[in-house]
């Protein structure tokens, strides 16, 4: 049965800081958060609301966890809104029809698989160096698309394979008197709906595994709008196995939100 969490953090404790500066530290305490150890299961978390106020997580397992040594360490042991939540996640996956529409947040590391990088990070100007010769490399290098239409286009394509589209969105019309004449250009005619899909926020992880390793840096893209159910079985998978690579460093976790309109127009 899988489990939705949501876990407050305080930021201003020693111990938040360090996990929220770093994916890989605060991926080893979410799994320190299952009983079996060593995990086998997929787990999909992310940050979210990071302020120096205040930041909560959000983690999908598929067993139950148990987040006090995070509340204990790095959020408000005790304290009013300190409790982590935790929530059967069978009721939404069981709401998925064909058809329905939601609300949904997605934080990804869009990336294009080429031959050869154009500015090589250190680990791809290694793996270069021990493949001089291109017949032997069997797969390419994972290169980020660094601008937010690149990294839409990058979430709008895989759509279908996971089970929904991006229905266009709407334009509100224009104030009354402003209607445009049958003489107007396309220009002049105002803003043709566009997919009901933005880029909200982009940001860029640099961190390292150990405090020798060699530094990781991701290009991360946060995705909102509404989506349209078109294979509740992939999108089921997409919202239990995630969605693009870095899953292990806080990308790839999709949520739903109800569309308000949508659920009134079911339940009619």
């Amino acid at each position: 049965m899988p489990y939705l969490s949501k876990i407050p953090l305080n930021p201003r404790r020693r111990a938040a800081v360090n996990l929220l500066a770093n994916p890989h530290r605060l991926h080893a305490a979410i799994l320190s958060a299952l009983a079996i150890q060593p995990v086998t299961e997929r787990v999909l978390w992310r940050q979210e609301n990071h302020t120096r106020h205040r930041a909560e997580l959000l983690v999908l397992t598929d067993s139950r966890p148990s987040w006090a040594h995070l509340v204990d360490d790095a959020g408000w042991p005790g304290a009013d809104g300190g409790e982590p939540l935790i929530a059967d996640y069978t009721p939404l996956l069981e709401r998925i029809a064909r058809g329905r529409e939601f609300g949904f947040r997605l934080t990804a590391n869009p990336v294009q698989s080429v031959s050869r990088p154009a500015q090589p990070s250190e680990q791809q100007t290694a793996r270069l160096k021990e493949n001089t010769d291109s017949a032997t490399r069997q797969r390419g290098f994972r290169v980020a698309h660094r601008t937010a239409a690149q990294q839409l286009e990058w979430f709008l394509k895989r759509g279908e394979r996971h089970g929904f589209t991006i229905p266009d969105a709407s334009v509100a019309p224009g104030a009354p008197g402003l209607e445009p004449s049958s003489n107007d250009n396309s220009e002049q005619r105002g803003p043709t709906p566009g997919p009901a899909a933005a880029v909200v926020s982009r940001d860029i992880l640099r961190f390292t595994k150990r405090k020798d390793g060699p530094r990781v840096t991701l290009s991360t893209a946060t995705f909102e709008g509404c989506l349209r159910v078109t294979d509740p079985d992939a999108l089921r998978s997409a919202l239990l196995n995630g969605i693009g690579p870095a899953k292990g460093y806080g990308q790839g976790l999709l949520t739903l939100a109800p569309l308000h309109t949508n659920e009134a127009a079911h339940r009619g």
